[in-house]
């Protein structure tokens, strides 16, 4: 008896798409200020989880230091993933500097929060070298 084919729960379908999409996201403090303790950790994984949900992702995990923060976030084709990193910086933003302003110094990061910059790797998956090598060795028709 051949073992049974269990479904990768990571992998979605949509009407007309089957994804496994991931992003490592960083985003880092205007002038890499020392900003975060634990309470504003805490809370701005709990409103990035929410705006992910908002675009149908999924905030797989989230840390981070004083001065910046890492998200692997599991996100379908539909989305741009600069209007996801958009919307993340956004409203996290004005939620901690609403929340937390005694700790965040305005005047200091010019009403900004987050460097206009940030970091989007993609990850999970193949190795680029195996699916390079798959592309390669397909068969080209006759």
């Amino acid at each position: 008896m051949s073992p049974r084919w269990e479904p990768n729960p990571d992998v979605r379908r949509g009407r007309h798409v089957v994804h496994h999409l991931h992003a490592h996201l960083v985003f880092v403090t205007k002038y890499r200020r020392n900003v975060f303790n634990d309470a504003m950790l805490t809370r701005c994984e709990e409103v990035m989880r929410k705006v992910c949900e908002d675009f149908g992702a999924d905030l797989t995990e989230f840390n981070g230091e004083e001065d910046h923060v890492h998200l692997l976030v599991h996100y379908p084709p539909k989305v741009a993933l600069s209007n996801l990193v958009n919307s993340l910086k956004g409203v996290s933003s004005r939620r901690l500097r609403q929340e937390f302003t005694g700790r965040v110094n305005q005047a200091v990061m010019h009403g900004r929060f987050w460097s206009g910059s940030y970091f989007a790797g993609s990850c999970g998956g193949a190795p680029l070298q195996v699916v390079k090598g798959y592309i390669e060795n397909q068969k080209r028709p006759d």
